[in-house]
């Protein structure tokens, strides 16, 4: 199965991260968003954030994803929600990022790991950001340390993610200030992993002989045993809002 085949079958609604639609409204209240500001918005699969505060806050913008279905879908989105004109989304890589600083806020929910972590978000990003503008980080973090086991059952290296405080301390290593955050709860997890479940359970009795059923099966179990086991009580997941140090 191929990446971008895996990654349309994960993707159960129109956020692909553990935020629920009122969280992701209030992360636009915290960021203070303004009619006329602009956002860049980069693997911003289908277009949610971007088309929702482009219909309540007024703003403009950019997204960018490598999956063109995701992209067909945010067009979708922008065209319901009567903001074509004022947000568009491309089909391209981190290689799209502008080299001017014309955004108000630019953004990456949930894919540093394009960039290699942290860091090279911060320097993929901060081109395209205005002086005193607003970077928008979302970010896995542990609320406590850990046991070994957990490490392989939630599919990360040791040194992926950090605490919440380690977290603070590898933005202000990038050169950026925590401002603000808004962190997922375990409602929102639930809504976003469990929501996986049954959507591959679907797949799974639908194409009971498919060459890749062997494959989504093994990621079903491991994903429900990985979330109940340790990614409930040890993982959160939040969106860090930035500034230039």
């Amino acid at each position: 199965m191929t990446r971008d085949r895996f990654a349309r079958l994960l993707a159960t609604g129109r956020i692909l991260n553990p935020f629920t639609e009122d969280q992701l409204m209030q992360l636009g209240e915290i960021c203070r968003l303004r009619e006329g500001q602009r956002q860049f918005d980069l693997a911003c699969g289908k277009g949610e954030m971007a088309a929702r505060w482009a219909a309540h806050f007024g703003i403009s913008g950019l997204g960018v994803d490598n999956n063109e279905e995701f992209i067909a879908d945010a067009r979708a989105r922008a065209a319901e929600l009567g903001v074509s004109e004022r947000v568009r989304f491309e089909v391209a890589d981190a290689g799209r990022v502008p080299a001017e600083p014309v955004y108000d806020v630019v953004s990456c929910i949930g894919a540093s790991w394009i960039a290699g972590g942290v860091s090279g978000m911060v320097k993929t990003l901060r081109p395209a950001l205005r002086p005193h503008g607003l970077m928008l980080l979302g970010e896995p973090y542990w609320k406590e340390p850990p046991p070994e086991e957990a490490y392989e059952a939630l599919g990360c290296e040791p040194d992926e993610f950090t605490s919440l405080v380690g977290t603070m301390d590898r933005f202000e290593s990038a050169g950026m200030q925590l401002v603000e955050m808004a962190l997922a709860d375990e409602h929102s997890w639930d809504r976003y992993i469990a929501a996986q479940w049954w959507t591959l359970s679907e797949w799974l009795r639908a194409h009971p002989h498919d060459e890749d059923a062997p494959l989504v099966r093994r990621f079903l179990d491991n994903a429900r045993r990985g979330h109940l086991a340790h990614g409930r009580r040890h993982l959160g997941w939040g969106v860090f809002v930035l500034r230039e140090a």
